[in-house]
């Protein structure tokens, strides 16, 4: 049977599976819908048009004084004002912001949910750190009533630090991705995650075998991928803890399943290159492990590559592959300084991860600071306008979703984020003290962190925190 056609009856397979499901629990959740009202939203609008590491010009829009308008969850119509307010449909509510900037809702293309318990666990690089905090913490996720109260909390820490939409990591028990997923679809938001795959090279309890781990992918897949603003994605933890065999399966998997996803980790830390050279001997490089299996492309996502090789970088760029900055990770354990500036200019797509827990922030303002400053070592450049390219519509491209979200364009889902530039008195000073738009938006990428996010909209509709209805 062709590959073509093992897809079309796996997409038909994966339609039916969610037609029983929705029969078989009609008591189901729905996802938070958007009033179908028209909505209008008054204040300072910036968002990217193109990459602005390729395009010096016309890369942003900033309105000063702008009207956002929204239908149905969607982009209406962005415009300054006072040449829209007439315009509007009678009835429409006007939410005035004045004196904040509202912008895209961020995009974080790598972060592990489980980890938020044991964000900034002292003193390990990254395979001691694996095996003292993070298989340990895994554990405790084989309880559906733990890992669903974990993953509230997860998506709350996302929401309140501006993310709408994240490619996360969850541990190898099928009832973490469950959690996670019906979580994320009640409150609506887009999140792209997967069952871990790990057969060997960890904690009995944590290893699935290469038939388990793709069978229990398969149905997670068929249950969940595409449903509401959720995606799959097939997640090796990374090459040293997954067989020939189990990555051979993965990359049968995604074969099966041409519009899934793949999420894992590439070359963050050197001892971790050493072990893979040693379990896969037969093959180039670090990167050729995964190409070999078929587990690259445009859908496929590697968190770190910090030490690459010249051929990797070249078979990366061919395979339209997509590399995640973590900065802050990297800075944490040590693992190395990420030659952001040498990948764009070589072409490869680059997109930005918190990597929480061993990044020790959920916000992206945060992660960009230490973006500027590993690029500052690095000796290179790194503008604020790239900084939020690659924390908004760079993150959209990284995930094949710049049609659906990244920017304002009428038609795109409305996922929003606004930000008070004088929520502290450190940040209103440098804001006040700002010649231009530039130093503006680069006082809050180095002084910004949750405090700025006055608030979040996920497809048009206000989210609130608990943390949020909790503050006066």
């Amino acid at each position: 049977m062709s590959d073509s056609a093992q897809g079309l009856i796996g997409h038909l397979l994966g339609a039916l599976a969610a037609i029983i499901s929705l029969v078989a629990n009609p008591l189901q959740p729905t996802p938070a819908q958007a009033s179908d009202q028209e909505q209008a939203y008054r204040g300072s609008v910036f968002h990217i048009l193109k990459d602005p590491s390729r395009h010096s010009e016309n890369a942003y829009e900033y309105i000063e004084d702008a009207l956002l308008v929204v239908k149905d969850g969607h982009i209406k119509k962005l415009a300054p004002y006072h040449s829209e307010r007439s315009k509007l449909t009678p009835g429409t509510t006007v939410s005035d912001y004045s004196g904040m900037l509202i912008m895209p809702g961020f995009i974080d293309t790598h972060i592990h949910y489980p980890q938020r318990e044991m964000i900034a666990a002292y003193g390990k690089q990254l395979l001691e750190w694996l095996n003292t905090y993070t298989f340990p913490t895994e554990k405790k996720y084989s309880d559906a009533a733990y890992a669903r109260s974990q993953a509230d909390l997860f998506l709350e820490e996302l929401i309140r630090n501006g993310t709408t939409t994240a490619l996360v990591f969850t541990t190898v028990y099928p009832i973490s991705v469950e959690a996670l997923f019906e979580a994320a679809y009640t409150k609506n938001m887009r999140i792209i995650a997967g069952k871990v795959l790990m057969d060997r090279n960890a904690p009995i309890e944590l290893i699935d075998t290469p038939k388990s781990g793709i069978d229990q992918s398969r149905a997670l897949i068929r249950k969940w991928h595409g449903k509401g603003r959720l995606a799959y994605a097939i997640t090796p933890r990374f090459a040293i803890t997954s067989s020939p065999e189990q990555l051979q399966a993965a990359g049968t998997l995604k074969k099966e399943f041409p519009t899934i996803y793949v999420h894992t980790h590439l070359s963050e830390n050197t001892d971790e290159i050493a072990l893979v050279k040693k379990f896969f001997p037969e093959r180039s490089s670090y990167f050729d492990v995964y190409d070999y299996y078929g587990l690259t492309g445009p859908r496929s996502v590697f968190a770190h590559g910090v030490h690459l090789s010249e051929s990797e970088i070249n078979r990366i760029k061919q395979t339209k592959s997509v590399i995640s900055f973590c900065p802050t990770s990297n800075l944490f354990l040590g693992s190395g300084l990420f030659p952001y500036r040498a990948l764009k200019d070589k072409g490869v797509r680059v997109a930005l991860g918190t990597d929480v827990g061993a990044g020790t922030s959920f916000s992206l303002f945060e992660t960009l600071n230490e973006a500027y400053k590993v690029n500052q070592l690095n000796k290179t450049s790194f503008s604020p306008i790239e900084g939020l390219y690659l924390a908004t519509l760079g993150g959209a491209k990284a995930l094949e979703l710049d049609n659906k979200i990244g920017n304002f364009l009428a038609g795109k889902e409305a996922d929003f984020i606004v930000i008070n530039p004088n929520s502290t008195p450190i940040l209103q000073a440098r804001s006040k003290n700002s010649k231009n738009l530039e130093e503006k938006l680069f006082a809050l990428m180095m002084l910004s962190d949750d405090r700025s996010i006055k608030a979040v909209y996920i497809a048009g509709k206000k989210v609130e925190t608990q943390s949020r209805k909790a503050s006066p």
